[in-house]
């Protein structure tokens, strides 16, 4: 199926009472979906017939800025045994440091490589996704501060004692 017959194919299992604005003049289209449709537009997806999206290839998070007041979460999903591929971004306020994370509802139960996708956009971007099952660091310390890859992240000094951050002109010399 092409980018135009998966969209096809929402629509007609969705109803007029889903929102589905499309990209299709790029390299590679997507659809861009409301967060709260999300589940639903997964379970579809992944329980359709003539979609039968069998695998979630990646989940990407991105920060765009405080000045632009949004970030971005773009899921890549693929059809191994029909070889067709479809792009979904969700478009979420971004919060301000006082304010809570943004929330999204999590996908890992209906495809498991979500869990550990989740856990990461959460550990780095400072999304978190509601009724995941294990949402903790997955490559930081539990207690690490901040999320290294939103925009406005500042790399704290020290860590438990040792030195984390270093000024171009305080970087030791290598021995090599």
């Amino acid at each position: 199926m092409n980018f135009s017959e998966i969209k096809e194919v929402l629509v007609a299992e969705l109803g007029e009472g889903i929102v589905l604005n499309s990209i299709e003049n790029v390299p590679q289209p997507y659809l861009i979906v409301p967060v709260e449709q999300l589940p639903e537009i997964g379970t579809l997806l992944h329980r359709n017939e003539q979609l039968f999206f069998d695998h979630l290839a990646c989940i990407t998070g991105i920060d765009n800025g405080a000045e632009a007041g949004t970030m971005d979460l773009i899921y890549n999903f693929y059809s191994i045994p029909y070889g067709h591929s479809l792009m979904l971004k969700v478009l979420l306020v971004r919060n301000k440091a006082e304010e809570p994370l943004p929330v999204v509802p999590t996908l890992s139960h209906i495809w498991r490589t979500a869990d550990w996708h989740e856990r990461e956009i959460y550990d780095l971007v400072g999304i978190r996704f509601e009724g995941h099952p294990d949402l903790r660091r997955i490559l930081l310390p539990a207690d690490w501060e901040g999320h290294p890859l939103r925009r406005d992240y500042t790399v704290q000094e020290v860590y438990h004692g040792i030195r984390v951050r270093y000024e171009d002109r305080d970087v030791p010399a290598s021995d090599s």
